[in-house]
Formats: C-alpha cells, structure tokens, sequence
C-alpha cells in the first residue's frame, strides 16, 4: 500500500470520527494513529518486541 493511500484512509478516519464525535474524539483518533505510526516504522525499521517490552520494564524501576 502507498503512502497517498494511507493518507488518504487516515484523513477519512479523522474526518468521521470529527463528524460524529467531535474535536476530542479527532484528537483521539490523531494521537492513536500517530503512535501507530511510530510503533510501525519502528517495526519496520528492525525493531523488535523484546526491546519494547525491555524499554518500558527500565522506566518502571
């Protein structure tokens, strides 16, 4: 899938979750795509789930 597609999907899926729920249901749906977006990019960049897991355990002690 290109990036003008996801785009494309991303502004609809902000668009109606402004339609029907308003601003702070866009505000939610942005900040969880974001994070998506990072968590994916990550994965996609070699990133594993161990080193996830490993990051929050040391921000814990």
């Amino acid at each position: 899938m290109d990036r003008a597609l996801v785009g494309l999907i991303a502004g609809i899926a902000l668009a109606f979750a402004g339609w029907f729920g308003g601003f702070g249901a866009f505000l939610l749906v942005a900040a969880l795509g974001a994070v998506g977006y990072a968590v994916g990019y990550w994965f996609d960049r070699g990133g594993r789930p161990e080193d996830l897991r490993h990051a929050f355990d040391r921000g814990r002690r």
